[in-house]
């Protein structure tokens, strides 16, 4: 997907200031039991097509509104994944600006999770 440079601008500010996590990093974190929440950022029909198994989803429109709902403790590890690593990079700056301590980006997010031919959740739960 090609990106505007504005949004393009924005994402690299951001991760000036954030922390990003590959999917190897995090496959390894989450093989030795490291407590986190995975939370999906995409647009519903992303999530409702397939997402990450174990993942949560919050879209990135409404995370402020619903993430202490959610996730009420700043000090969880949380790991935030979108199609490629742009806008979660957005959600964990803005998480962190809420007093969310421990927020990571996935590196590469969806896309490169199924180029890996990963496992993925499909609608009702159904692994692919």
């Amino acid at each position: 997907m090609k990106h505007h440079p504005g949004f393009l601008k924005m994402v690299e500010e951001a991760r000036k200031h954030i922390r990003e996590i590959s999917i190897e990093d995090y496959l390894q974190m989450r093989e030795v039991g490291r407590e986190h929440v995975l939370i999906d950022v995409r647009e519903d029909r992303e999530w409702e097509a397939s997402h990450l198994p174990g993942a949560l989803h919050i879209g990135k429109g409404v995370m402020e509104r619903d993430i202490e709902g959610k996730v009420p403790d700043p000090q969880t590890l949380i790991v935030c994944y979108c199609g490629g690593g742009y806008r979660s990079a957005l959600v964990c700056e803005s998480l962190q600006k809420m007093g969310y301590a421990h927020v990571l980006s996935l590196l590469g997010g969806f896309r490169e999770w199924k180029e890996k031919e990963l496992p993925l959740t499909r609608p009702h739960g159904n692994q692919t």
